[in-house]
């Protein structure tokens, strides 16, 4: 017996049913997926963000102004400092310097410049400042830019810009100029005729003891390394002996300018505490810290 016929369009309505129906499940589902986004979305928005940790970074302050600098540009000034309070130079000097290395590395240690020119003054070889290892030794740079400057007479009383030209001997010496007003700034604070003026801050490193741990064992914070922080200021400044109240605020704003690279954590001297704590801007009053040592920890 032959099979029934199937009527015309019963496949045809049959599928169409069917797609109909796969439709209508995929829009449900697409709208069960939109809604829960949304409110991911909402709850991630609404969800406290965490703070970002900001760089390592250092401020100047003193009545007349403040500036925001870099670390090792701080470090940079730093040394300066020591070196002219060494060779017993007057706070003029320091100014001339931080005009002048600003000008020509915004008083970064740079390993390139014109030609052969390199360090902070951007002094070449090729002119007798050194060999290239010696003028990137900043301490070193700085002792041949101030024995340059001490043989320009009337160094002290002339413009700025003009007793660093006479130093430099640049194709622009005018440049040096418009650098004054904020080394002025600088010498005020790193030489320590200003105290309190020099804060820095970076972000503490915790380091592993003994080269490992085992699992939940704690971490411990890398003791402060405050023999060498004293040896290399004493190559720079020649001591460190506080002879007197401005000397020891150099030598604590030295001394905090090189805290990251010497892991300290706190500085004190004249009744005062730096502190490397993000949460503090300024120097503290400490009654315990007396004005005969910088203390170091």
């Amino acid at each position: 017996m032959a099979p029934e016929p199937i009527p015309p369009g019963r496949f045809f309505s049959v599928h169409l049913r069917f797609s109909r129906g796969v439709i209508t499940i995929a829009a449900i589902v697409l709208v069960l997926a939109v809604g829960i986004s949304f409110g991911v979305y909402q709850l991630l928005k609404r969800a406290p963000k965490p703070l970002a940790v900001p760089e390592a970074s250092c401020v100047v302050r003193t009545p007349d102004d403040e500036r925001e600098m870099d670390i090792e540009q701080a470090q940079i000034a730093a040394t300066i400092a020591a070196v002219a309070a060494r060779r017993k130079l007057p706070e003029q000097a320091v100014v001339i310097a931080y005009a002048t290395a600003l000008q020509e590395s915004k008083l970064y240690n740079v390993n390139y410049g014109d030609r052969d020119s390199v360090g902070v003054f951007q002094q070449r070889e090729s002119q007798g400042w050194g060999t290239k290892k010696q003028i990137m030794d900043p301490v070193y740079s700085t002792n041949r830019f101030f024995a340059a400057l001490e043989k320009v007479k009337g160094y002290r009383k002339m413009p700025v810009a003009e007793a660093a030209q006479a130093v430099q001997r640049s194709a622009a010496g005018y440049a040096y100029g418009p650098h004054e007003e904020e080394a002025r700034l600088l010498a005020a604070a790193f030489t320590g005729r200003v105290p309190r003026a020099v804060h820095c801050w970076y972000p503490p490193q915790d380091a592993k003891a003994g080269g490992g741990q085992a699992a939940g064992e704690r971490t411990a914070v890398p003791r402060p390394r405050t023999a060498q922080a004293r040896r290399q200021l004493k190559r720079a400044l020649g001591g460190t002996a506080v002879t007197d109240r401005r000397r020891g605020w150099l030598i604590a704003a030295w001394s905090v300018a090189h805290a990251q690279k010497y892991g300290l954590s706190r500085v004190e001297y004249a009744g005062a505490r730096w502190s490397n704590d993000l949460r503090v801007e300024d120097w503290q009053d400490a009654s315990a810290a007396g004005g005969r040592t910088v203390e170091l920890a």
